[in-house]
């Protein structure tokens, strides 16, 4: 991979706003037409329009969703994109919480600079407490 590191940031920089901009097929046209995006080891969204299923899912859960960029690793072959999700989950069958969440993103970029794997994970059990409990309410 080895991009140059201003061009990957600025890329991520445009990514986090894509999702920020409640239009799904803005985050899905970062990823190569075969490009996918796994979150925490579940079946990956395969293609463009997998993909901007998968972010409308997130974007209707969270009405008010913001995404925020933390940190970008630029490896060798690989960058590792560092986020922080927040949002209030009020979409359809929404328990009506605000979370707050960190995570990251494994991305394999292409020769065309778009992303043909994207391994996302964040922390499941933190988020499925926030969705009951909301940010920083005890148990």
């Amino acid at each position: 991979m080895r991009a140059d590191p201003a061009k990957l940031r600025d890329f991520a920089v445009r990514y986090t706003a894509a999702w920020c901009s409640k239009n799904p097929s803005s985050v899905a046209a970062f990823y190569a037409p075969d490009g996918s995006l796994s979150i925490n080891g579940r079946t990956a969204s395969v293609g463009r329009e997998a993909v901007t299923q998968a972010a409308q899912e997130f974007m209707s859960a969270f009405p008010d969703l913001q995404v925020l960029m933390d940190n970008l690793i630029v490896q060798e072959d690989c960058a590792l994109y560092h986020w922080t999700l927040i949002g209030t989950n009020t979409g359809a069958g929404g328990t009506g919480h605000k979370v707050r969440i960190t995570g990251f993103e494994t991305w394999k970029i292409n020769q065309h600079g778009l992303i043909v794997e994207s391994r996302g994970t964040f922390d499941q059990e933190e988020y499925l407490r926030q969705l009951e409990h909301g940010i920083g309410t005890p148990e």
